[in-house]
């Protein structure tokens, strides 16, 4: 009972992987689209505490497809697995996964998006609303201090995602408060370079007076500084993104993006094999687990690269 106390303790505090309780289970990640780095990144940590656990653990990606996501729910199922831990396309389609692993009584920890209903054993979010209204308030900050005083665009996640929902109200509170209108929202569909240059290129057009552009993911960061560079806006526009990837470290030193709000997939793949293990041992597990976003810029980079690199990059020593 004792070292049970102490696991939910960690579970609660937050920080790095542990040794957990229960051992040799097997479980099932279903993720929307490993393509993504975000979700690699995330699978990385959920492998790396398996391993600590001694748990066996396997992958299915959707790869932005829905038809695929249902067939990969009902594969995880089937293959009998201890526990699910569930990235999904969105907190529509989350519903019905759910149904389907609480019928076939299989625990599910969700690890980010979120769901619209359904049965499972903890939500592992990051504080979207916040770290979007902390990276909105670089970005004010910075336009305010370049005297760059007009609109700012932004091209989202889709918004029946629960998590972009979130991220928006708290970018546009920023924005609000420091008097910076926003111009159009465009929400991405299939995530490629086209689509975020096609995006990127209509708000330059459409907004003359555009300052900046809040791009509410990273993996497709250049197809946004190749827009901005194209239309000869370089110094006028502005680039924050959602998430990171290794180059931002570099960028964001040298101004070349003024920020960027970086959550911890590593941190949040573990979280989710520890909670399913605890769970699985009996052990209370929070139904909801709120994890920071690092709002990053220029200032502050330094400071936090030890969990940067770890965190939100998932570069482990081995």
């Amino acid at each position: 009972m004792k070292k049970m106390f102490l696991i939910g303790c960690l579970l609660l505090l937050g920080g790095a992987p542990f040794q957990a309780w229960a051992e040799g289970q097997r479980f099932a990640y279903v993720v929307s689209d490993l393509r993504i780095p975000f979700w690699q990144i995330m699978w990385h940590g959920v492998q790396e505490q398996a391993r600590i656990q001694d748990d066996e653990v396997f992958v299915l990606s959707a790869e932005n497809s829905a038809k695929k996501e249902l067939e990969n729910m009902v594969q995880a199922i089937r293959e009998r697995v201890d526990g699910i831990v569930l990235s999904p396309m969105n907190s529509s389609s989350a519903v019905t996964l759910l149904k389907l692993a609480e019928k076939a009584g299989i625990p599910v920890v969700i690890s980010d998006i979120g769901t619209q209903g359904g049965q499972f054993v903890s939500y592992i979010e990051s504080d979207n609303e916040a770290g979007a209204y902390q990276l909105g308030q670089i970005l004010t900050d910075e336009l305010q201090q370049r005297q760059l005083l007009g609109s700012v665009g932004i091209i989202a996640v889709p918004q029946d995602r629960q998590n972009g929902k979130l991220r928006t109200q708290g970018f546009l509170l920023a924005l609000s408060e420091a008097g910076i209108p926003s111009a159009y929202i465009h929400q991405q569909s299939d995530f490629s370079y086209e689509e975020t240059r096609h995006f990127s290129l209509a708000l330059i057009r459409d907004y003359p007076d555009l300052s900046a552009i809040w791009l509410q993911g990273s993996d497709q960061y250049r197809a946004a500084l190749d827009s901005i560079r194209e239309a000869g806006k370089e110094g006028e526009i502005l680039l924050v993104c959602f998430d990171a990837e290794p180059e931002f470290i570099e960028l964001i030193q040298k101004g070349v993006l003024a920020g960027a709000a970086m959550q911890q997939p590593f941190l949040m793949g573990a979280r989710s094999v520890s909670s399913l293990d605890l769970y699985l041992a009996g052990g209370a597990v929070p139904r909801v687990q709120q994890l920071d976003v690092l709002a990053v810029s220029k200032a502050n980079i330094d400071s936090l690269l030890p969990v940067i690199r770890r965190n939100v990059l998932g570069l482990t020593a081995d």
